[in-house]
């Protein structure tokens, strides 16, 4: 394991990246209107702007390590150097850590428990 397998790559400002990520999670909110969901139902389960920024970030790293999933470990050090590299970021990569709501399903901790 090289030293860049950890550290993602920066692409973008933070500014950038979190207006890539509200566009992106309006089409996800509106995707799920128009498919007769009810917010109430769905809404506290979407990500936040910045915990999707983190996971772009995150995603980019494993497509940068070949596509392999990360080990727990592995998945700690990303999130954490993605803390590091983006400040602003750090509550939301804490609480992606963290084990406040393992029922949001697209958290990065509760698909690694499950595999």
């Amino acid at each position: 394991m090289t030293a860049n397998e950890d550290h993602p790559r920066r692409r973008a400002s933070l500014e950038l990246l979190r207006a890539e990520a509200s566009d992106e999670l309006a089409v996800l909110i509106h995707e799920r209107l128009r498919g007769g969901e009810d917010p109430w139902d769905f809404m506290e389960d979407l990500p936040s702007v910045d915990e999707l920024v983190i996971l772009t970030l995150r995603a980019e790293s494993i497509t940068e390590n070949g596509g392999v999933r990360p080990t727990k470990a592995r998945n700690y050090r990303v999130l954490r150097q993605i803390a590091l590299d983006y400040p602003a970021l750090t509550r939301a990569v804490w609480r992606i850590l963290g084990e406040d709501e393992p029922h949001r399903r697209w958290d990065a901790s509760v698909r690694l428990d499950a595999s």
